[in-house]
């Protein structure tokens, strides 16, 4: 199969959606497909993958004028009608790409399928119903991402809710080094609003009042940083070491008692499945996560995680300190962690995305 994958960043641009499409190509190449990747930032290329060369258009240049990723799209949208054939294009994005190159597909009959990492944002959803006629599947990455692609007119029978792939092999090295460390909390993602580390920095200096000897650490980089530590300045015990590479964050988060992660979601903007929160899992570190960051339904096992009401500090204060003081607790959500996340393997999620393909290459009508 000739496969055209579309993202704006990749690697070693930062975050979730970035590390997906290169690990996703690495799977799809050494299954004995041919990749050709489209990007505008970054430039970890994985070997064997074939680079679509896109140009400046006079039509990009107008839509740069408002947005970057419209003007990415209509470039690559061009190239396209120059490449010699492929069997479909996928996409890893939104609505905003797909006004461009959903037509453009649909005249070149060549099947786009759509991966939408994160919740949809609330805004323009007139256009986003108008853009996502011309997907024939899509790839949700997480229940909140499916049931907004439903409610944005998307054939329900056309899209298939997931999350990213794991590295269980590199995770299960780790998983069995070293002791924990007591009183270590770990939280991993952008230093960005959305991921809401402010309530859970607030929780932390409430929650360490009656434990002092707990330590938090945040590991991410992002336009938040300067505001992160000077709420973190506030008490003792919080580090923002920054990005790390992904062996010490998973050296990190095996060290920890407990994962948090906090998220919210934003009209703009909110989580698919998190990443981080499934290699915590995976790492049989016990996590705690609020209800906008969800693990439904890729990990089944209730009682593998917590979660608490998204934006409350005290449901947050609660769920940790019991956490926290459960010995017990802590023990069945490490051991039922690694079970909850055996199946998302990359090789494994990769062999039931080629299936989804098919899904696209199907007579399913579109969803008017």
């Amino acid at each position: 199969m000739r496969i055209i994958r579309v993202s704006y960043r990749i690697p070693p641009e930062p975050g979730g959606k970035e590390r997906h499409v290169e690990c996703l190509t690495r799977e799809q190449l050494k299954r004995g497909h041919e990749v050709v990747l489209a990007f505008r930032r970054g430039g970890v290329v994985p070997d064997g993958t074939t680079v679509l060369a896109t140009t400046p258009t006079p039509v990009s240049r107008t839509l740069a004028v408002k947005s970057d990723v419209l003007a990415f799209a209509a470039e690559v949208g061009r190239a396209l009608r120059r490449c010699r054939s492929a069997d479909l294009v996928h996409l890893h994005g939104d609505h905003v790409e797909s006004a461009v190159l959903g037509p453009i597909c649909r005249r070149l009959d060549l099947p786009l399928v759509l991966t939408v990492h994160a919740a949809l944002s609330k805004r323009h959803q007139r256009f986003a119903r108008m853009a996502l006629r011309n997907v024939d599947a899509c790839i949700a990455i997480g229940a909140n991402t499916g049931d907004d692609l439903a409610r944005l007119g998307v054939d329900p029978r056309r899209i298939w809710v997931t999350s990213s792939g794991l590295d269980l092999e590199g995770i299960a090295k780790i998983r069995g080094l070293g002791e924990r460390e007591p009183g270590l909390i770990v939280s991993v993602g952008s230093l960005e609003p959305m991921k809401n580390h402010d309530l859970l920095i607030a929780a932390f200096h409430a929650v360490r009042r009656t434990r002092p000897g707990l330590r938090l650490v945040i590991a991410g980089d992002g336009p938040q940083r300067e505001r992160l530590r000077r709420l973190a300045g506030q008490g003792a015990g919080i580090e923002l070491p920054g990005q790390l590479p992904r062996n010490e964050i998973y050296r990190l988060v095996r060290s920890a008692q407990v994962f948090v992660l906090a998220s919210r979601r934003l009209d703009g903007k909110g989580e698919g499945v998190p990443t981080a929160a499934l290699e915590a899992l995976a790492l049989g570190t016990p996590v705690i996560v609020s209800t906008d960051a969800a693990l439904e339904p890729v990990v089944q096992d209730r009682e593998a995680y917590r979660t608490f009401t998204s934006g409350s500090v005290d449901g947050l204060i609660d769920v940790l300190g019991s956490v926290l003081d459960d010995d017990e607790a802590r023990h069945r959500m490490g051991a039922l962690g690694p079970g909850a996340t055996a199946a998302l393997d990359w090789p494994s999620v990769a062999s039931r995305v080629e299936e989804w393909y098919g899904t696209a290459l199907s007579g399913i009508p579109r969803h008017a």
